[in-house]
């Protein structure tokens, strides 16, 4: 059942599973992982409340060949404990995909890692509140590992 305000009004319009476990082998604490698709390519990407924009793992960038005339920058961002990594940012379609309901999908603003040369990223994609979720409705049942989203209406 998808969830709903006191009124009626729907706050979810779909549901999915969510993994829980650590994001690297070296990593105690476990995250939220939701199967997700950016720009067509369905990947796991970790719910990071604390991060900012959703962060593309690089492997995934290099399918969509980002054309670099639609870069919307450069900024550097601090990735937990792997520090400061510098990258491109860019506007991509995220794509939430229900099991229950119906998906949603949002452009958001999305950072890109620039890696130097034999460098490897070992970190799935990331959506971090600020630039990402911050433009949906998101619950978390972890009773049931159900992941809930939303569009947000403009009259809210």
């Amino acid at each position: 059942m998808l969830l709903s305000f006191e009124d009626g009004r729907p706050f979810a319009q779909g549901a999915s599973e969510y993994g829980y476990r650590p994001v690297t082998e070296l990593e105690k604490p476990p995250r939220i992982f939701v199967t997700v698709k950016i720009q067509g390519i369905s990947t796991e990407a970790v719910v990071d409340t604390g991060g900012v924009y959703l962060i593309c793992n690089p492997e995934i960038a290099d399918l969509l060949d980002l054309d670099p005339a639609g870069e919307l920058g450069t900024d550097k961002v601090k990735i937990g404990r792997w520090g400061t990594v510098p990258g491109t940012l860019h506007r991509l379609c995220l794509e939430f995909l229900a099991e229950e309901g119906k998906g949603l999908k949002l452009q958001a603003t999305t950072f890109v890692p620039r890696l130097q040369p034999n460098e490897l990223w070992n970190l799935p994609s990331i959506m971090g509140l600020r630039g990402c979720l911050h433009r949906i409705r998101f619950a978390v049942d972890p009773n049931t590992e159900t992941f809930y989203f939303g569009a947000i209406d403009e009259e809210d």
